[in-house]
């Protein structure tokens, strides 16, 4: 396995003392603004790398910065170890050798004390291999051709120019500028069927930045629960949107978007949740509700015949 392009900037930059941005970006066949990305990872492991402007700048480590244990305390030691091994899980890849060899220059032993798996139940492989040929896509800017399925319920098949890959509320997205479309759009990657990388590249712009909507952009959803659901309830709410009755009920309330997700999330819990509130919202549930009931009631009847 190839060591890790972090650990060989690192490494470059404490023999050669520094380097610019362009030239490290030649060396490691990647793009400056992947240079920069690699220096906020660095930085966030606690490597004392920074940039400096001017005619002799370039990217530096601190000038007293060494890989030796007299530098460092033991419980730093183990910060830097523990933060490159939470990068490393999360970039997806097993990239052992670049802590063992951290921890052998720290004189430590690394405890592998984080296992994150992003892929769903039942689909490891499938989903790992969309991550990694997407990532590949996004690295290299290739375009990419995607079968995807729209909330419409259509299936349709894209090209795009993919920019981003980003994790947010238990699921994957591609951020990509679609040919179809003519502007950026965001996809889900669990309702991407199919990709395929093509030959073609495709020069960089950049991603708007999307603002967070604050909670006063959606109205705020009161729902009761029995306290035998706690399990699910504190899988989607936050203790502090939570409050326990004196009969062990659970109130939860939450600013929320009403949508058609909304309506299939709430549903999901079947008959143990009640809508306190809004009015509008328990009564387009109660509909849904009574349709699914008629669309089975029909079926039942037509095999009675």
């Amino acid at each position: 396995m190839q060591e890790s392009r972090l650990f060989k900037i690192l490494y470059y930059l404490l023999e050669r003392g520094g380097a610019t941005a362009p030239e490290l970006a030649k060396r490691f066949e990647v793009s400056v603004r992947t240079i920069y990305r690699d220096m906020d990872a660095l930085s966030s492991a606690g490597i004392p790398i920074y940039a400096e402007a001017g005619r002799n700048g370039g990217i530096h480590l601190m000038k007293d910065f060494v890989l030796d244990k007299a530098l460092l305390s033991e419980e730093e030691k183990q910060e830097v170890l523990a933060a490159l091994e939470s990068i490393n899980v999360t970039q997806g890849k097993d990239e052992s050798q670049i802590l063992q060899k951290l921890s052998a220059l720290f004189q430590l032993g690394s405890e592998n004390w984080l296992e994150v798996d992003f892929s769903r139940w039942g689909h490891r492989e499938s989903d790992n291999e969309k991550l990694e040929l997407l990532k590949s896509a996004v690295i290299r800017r290739r375009m990419v051709k995607l079968s995807y399925a729209g909330t419409s319920g259509s299936l349709t098949e894209r090209t795009v120019q993919p920019y981003r890959l980003a994790y947010k509320a238990r699921a994957w997205y591609l951020k990509a500028f679609c040919t179809k479309r003519q502007e950026l759009r965001t996809f889900k990657l669990c309702r991407i069927l199919d990709v395929e990388i093509l030959k073609e590249g495709f020069p960089y712009r950049s991603f708007p930045e999307q603002e967070e909507a604050s909670e006063e952009d959606y109205p705020e959803i009161v729902l009761r629960f029995p306290g035998e659901m706690a399990y699910r309830v504190y899988d989607e709410f936050d203790r502090t949107q939570v409050a326990r009755q004196e009969n062990g009920d659970l109130v939860a309330s939450a600013h929320m978007p009403v949508d058609e997700w909304l309506t299939g999330f709430l549903l999901s819990f079947g008959t143990q949740v009640e809508i306190l509130s809004p009015a509008f919202l328990r009564e387009a549930v109660a509909g849904e509700a009574k349709l699914i009931w008629e669309k089975y009631q029909i079926s039942a009847d037509v095999d009675k015949t």
